[in-house]
């Protein structure tokens, strides 16, 4: 298998940008999308070139460290998964695959596909975290959650703060994910005594940030490779009201 690859290419986040293309054959279809491109790296380091930039860590999946905007798809033209999940097969051969880094305000380039997305943790220090009894272990049956509440958490909490929410928002918003992470503690009791000023914390941090605001294209819903819902947006609205109304009449 071959495919000619345009890479965007940017020594830092002052250097001005360019697309740059390679070719790549002798793949083998079963490969996964970053083995492509370490097999690309191999290359060019062997020929004393410099390789590519992008970021990686488990490749499983699971970790959030890994997001290239692949023809102009977050991770690429498969739903539900990571870049680092998408594998060669979902390509043909002498395919001509674009590759850039998430474009936003709030992700600066550092190099290459590599952006920053430290962002996203400053807007789970404004409110994403609960307050803790280091007391002795609680009985695991002590806080009684019904199994629905549990279900609709959990599927909040799969959130891996990729970022694909924001590269494919036309507005560079990072809705989707501050919904999540306010929606996974506020649908818990863990979540309670910060639940009356959580939502409007991190959403004053997130526009403080430079992320744009939601317009309800669901394209992060699309793009969001744990398929979270949008519905946790409305619920994040819905919080920021009520912390509004506690702060006005407390």
């Amino acid at each position: 298998m071959k495919v000619t690859l345009n890479i965007w290419r940017q020594k830092n986040v002052s250097s001005k940008g360019r697309f740059e293309t390679y070719e790549v054959d002798n793949i083998d279809e079963h490969i996964s999308f970053l083995e492509m491109l370490d097999m690309l790296n191999e290359r060019l380091l062997k020929n004393d070139q410099e390789p590519i930039s992008f970021s990686h860590d488990c490749r499983e999946g699971i970790c959030g460290a890994c997001g290239l905007f692949i023809n102009g798809r977050a991770h690429g033209p498969m739903r539900g998964v990571t870049t680092c999940q998408l594998h060669m097969r979902m390509f043909n051969d002498n395919d001509v695959i674009t590759i850039e880094p998430w474009r936003a305000k709030a992700f600066p380039v550092i190099k290459d596909l590599t952006v920053d997305r430290t962002a996203l943790d400053k807007i789970m220090q404004g409110g994403g975290y609960v307050s803790v009894n280091t007391g002795g272990v609680p009985d695991a049956n002590s806080v009684i959650i019904p199994k629905l509440i549990a279900d609709e958490a959990f599927n909040s909490a799969v959130c891996i703060g990729c970022g694909a929410c924001v590269a494919t928002c036309k507005n560079a918003s990072a809705s989707l994910f501050t919904a999540a992470k306010v929606s996974q503690l506020a649908l818990l009791p863990q979540g309670y005594p910060e639940r009356k000023y959580r939502a409007r914390n991190m959403i004053d941090v997130m526009d403080g940030l430079g992320f744009g605001n939601c317009s309800n294209t669901y394209a992060c819903e699309v793009d969001c490779p744990k398929e979270i819902s949008v519905l946790n947006i409305a619920r994040m609205n819905r919080e920021y009201l009520k912390s509004i109304f506690v702060s006005l009449y407390s």
